[in-house]
């Protein structure tokens, strides 16, 4: 199977700092769990990947083409190609009483957002705060355990994993296409009306559509709240008819 720019294939992988063996991403709930970083209500399963559309870091992307289906394949990314060196320039001290102004309680570890970023604090002492405004990964090598689980071969199923993609919450079969000429038409499953920012997410979704699958001119969605059914009409009952004791015997005659 040899990939090219444009294929539409789904992939599971697991991320881990070659430095320091941690594993920090995955799509495996299990790994997840062993290695502390599960997340509750986090979607563990495979991921949508567009050849050539930097979904995930090119360096990653560009080594897919080279693989086969369902055979594991290990990626090492240096920093040049995956978050970049780390600058000293960009780590610098800040007064925490300015952060406590702000509502901001440092934590060693933690990231905050600051001044539109999001640094990590370094280090806390002698009222000032080391924050470190690199990127987590900068200057760290990167090795991706990664399998190519599937290639998506017909529209439906590119729409369907596009839809998926905005919208993970929701089982991808649990929303109806239907194409026709050059129309297509999404019947949403009510699950779904509920979602935040479910209008901006639909029109993400046409836009997608209509980037990558450039034959369909139209994209419509369907919201059809359907009437609870009613309870049916319960037959009235006939009550048993009360017994009557049957007559005594006659006494004989003495």
């Amino acid at each position: 199977m040899a990939l090219q720019k444009g294929d539409f294939i789904l992939i599971k992988y697991t991320r881990k700092v070659k430095e320091t063996n941690d594993v920090n991403e995955t799509t495996n709930e299990e790994v997840a769990k062993k290695e502390h970083i599960f997340k509750e209500g986090g979607i563990y399963e495979p991921k949508l990947v567009i050849i050539g559309e930097h979904f995930y870091l090119e360096a990653l992307e560009d080594s897919l083409t080279t693989m086969e289906a369902n055979k594991p394949a290990t990626v090492e990314i240096p920093p040049e190609k995956g978050s970049g060196q780390r600058d000293p320039q960009k780590v610098r001290l800040v007064p925490l009483k300015q952060l406590l102004a702000k509502e901001i309680n440092p934590v060693v570890g933690a990231q905050i957002e600051f001044q539109g970023k999001e640094p990590i604090v370094r280090s806390i002492g002698a009222g000032r705060v080391l924050l470190d405004f690199n990127p987590p990964l900068a200057g760290k090598t990167l090795i991706y355990d990664v399998t190519i689980t599937k290639k998506l071969e017909s529209n439906e199923e590119k729409i369907g994993a596009l839809v998926h993609r905005r919208i993970p919450a929701v089982e991808e079969n649990q929303f109806k296409l239907t194409i026709q000429d050059k129309s297509l038409t999404i019947d949403m499953p009510e699950l779904a009306f509920y979602i935040e920012g479910i209008q901006i997410i639909k029109r993400g979704i046409a836009i997608d559509i209509q980037k990558y699958i450039p034959d369909l001119a139209e994209t419509k969605f369907v919201e059809a709240f359907k009437a609870e059914p009613k309870p049916a009409p319960v037959a009235p009952t006939t009550a048993p008819a009360p017994e009557v004791p049957a007559p005594e015997a006659p006494a004989s005659a003495p």
